[in-house]
């Protein structure tokens, strides 16, 4: 029972217990009037947000009703229910704000959207920590699959090509194919007649050709790749025409990497130049794969022009990463010291995932495992039950986690931190681009990759790092294949492979 006075409105805040994507319904009992009692609600990803109002002028907190309502007042009828929101929330703060009067509030139930999708790959190793890091990019991609692949499902609740390829990429490691991520990709398409550029961004039209190609990889389907065909043909001689002479790219539209490497314009050159270059790969295989010869002639003689140039990276974590992924890098290995300095400081959700992978590719897959323990652990540290828009390592050991009460002079991760666009409570605690450590370590520590469109052909290569086994799943059109990986007499990785019938295994760790 809710009772207030003149100068009391009394309040209550649920913990959920895990962040989701739904809405409220609230059911009131029998009371003395029989006329709607009113209510306002406080939806919050951490208990500093349902507790903030966006009303306060000047609220340096920064909470939003942007994207979705997380704030806003409701009724509730007599000796019945209501239901209000959708939003991603874990909290709810409820107030009764009728004066003199009595709400019997008999429940309040959260009412979870979520895509009914068995999940088809796994993840288990024995270090329990990464087990609940797969599980939670895992969990964060999947509530992002609302009615298209959203970028987050607080804020954000939209299609943004690069901070998809993530996503896709969890996607393929979890489920398979799924009709979600083709409406999203046509949707950007559609929504984007050449010569524009996918969001504004030219990186994230590069980021579509990529998503193509490695979606492709994952499952075989030919007719909707074909579809592509002419858009990609397109974007490739647009592209020709942003290329100098002497191999530079000299992309127009807004320059994006991510938002960390947002000020640096040199890091966002030497990335887009990389960028570029994994974007006409994935063009000319596209163009081999679709029997379009010219095509695949265009995408390689845009890659013969750029192959001499070595951009530098000035020792910033993005750049070098995609330097060591495009091939552009003329010394992997010690462009790769770039992604050590500091450790996971300096690692972003987004582009965590390619300086994992770039650090995979040089033969670092034990310190990778560290810094995923370090950066995306201390989120799970501090209260997530999905992973973050940023995080910002270097405020970890400071701050209260999301599931408390920040006490006076402590640090509150969600409101005092963000810069750019996810200022203080605006910044989204569900966000799908910071799930790369699924498929990285179903890609690196299982060694599973598809070597062939349609998973006609799989490697096996683990590397256990500093792990004792491993063991897993992945989806392939055909069924999943399973791995089992222990570290034999020899201190080397050994893998045992159940493949559905179709499924080459290329084994390397036999």
């Amino acid at each position: 029972m809710l009772i207030s006075t003149n100068g009391h409105k009394p309040s209550i805040l649920i913990d959920f217990g895990k962040e989701i994507y739904g809405s409220l319904k609230l059911y009131s009992g029998m009371h003395r009037n029989q006329k709607p009692k009113h209510v306002r609600i406080c939806l919050g990803e951490s208990v500093t947000e349902a507790m903030s109002n966006t009303d306060i002028p000047g609220n340096v907190q920064n909470p939003t009703n942007e994207h979705s309502l997380r704030d806003f007042e409701a009724a509730i009828p007599w000796l019945g229910s209501a239901e209000c929101g959708k939003s991603g929330f874990r909290f709810a703060r409820i107030d009764f704000i009728d004066a003199n009067d009595t709400l019997p509030l008999r429940y309040v139930e959260a009412r979870s959207f979520i895509r009914d999708i068995p999940d088809v790959g796994s993840f288990e190793c024995s270090d329990k920590r990464l087990n609940d890091i797969w599980n939670t990019g895992a969990y964060t991609v999947k509530l992002c699959m609302q009615d298209y692949v959203w970028d987050g499902i607080k804020r954000d609740r939209l299609v943004w090509l690069g901070d998809m390829h993530p996503e896709v990429m969890t996607a393929g490691t979890v489920w398979g194919e799924l009709d979600v991520v083709k409406r999203s990709l046509d949707f950007a398409k559609d929504d984007t007649p050449l010569p524009g550029w996918i969001n504004g961004m030219s990186a994230y039209s590069l980021w579509w050709l990529i998503i193509q190609r490695d979606m492709y990889m994952h499952t075989g389907n030919k007719s909707y790749l074909s579809e592509q065909v002419p858009y990609v043909k397109g974007l490739v001689d647009m592209l020709s025409t942003k290329i100098s002479d002497d191999g530079v790219e000299q992309l127009d539209g807004h320059r994006f990497l991510d938002w960390p490497s947002s000020e640096n314009a040199e890091a966002i050159h030497s990335g887009l130049q990389s960028l570029t270059i994994m974007a006409l790969n994935a063009a000319a295989d596209i163009g081999r794969w679709t029997s379009d010869k010219e095509l695949t002639a265009n995408a390689e003689k845009q890659l013969a022009k750029m192959k001499s140039v070595n951009l530098p990276h000035n020792g910033n974590k993005q750049a070098a990463a995609l330097s060591i992924i495009s091939g552009q890098s003329k010394s992997p290995e010690a462009d790769a010291k770039a992604l050590l300095d500091g450790g996971a400081n300096g690692f972003s959700t987004f582009y965590g995932y390619y300086m994992l992978e770039a650090l995979a590719r040089t033969g670092q897959v034990s310190e990778a495992l560290d810094i995923i323990s370090d950066f995306w652990g201390s989120m799970l540290r501090l209260g997530a039950t999905t992973f973050w828009e940023d995080f910002d390592y270097a405020n970890a050991d400071k701050a209260s986690p999301i599931d408390t009460f920040t006490p006076a002079g402590k640090y509150d991760i969600h409101a005092d931190g963000g810069k750019y666009c996810y200022v203080g409570l605006r910044l989204s605690l569900c966000h799908g681009w910071a799930s790369g450590p699924t498929p990285w370590l179903t890609a690196n520590v299982l060694g599973i990759r598809p070597m062939e469109p349609g998973c006609a052909t799989i490697e096996i290569a683990p590397d256990l790092g500093n792990l004792k086994w491993a063991k897993g799943s992945f989806p392939t059109p055909k069924g999943p294949v399973t791995v089992s990986v222990t570290r034999g007499s020899d201190g080397k990785a050994k893998a045992k492979v159940v493949a559905p019938k179709g499924i080459k295994i290329i084994n390397r760790a036999k």
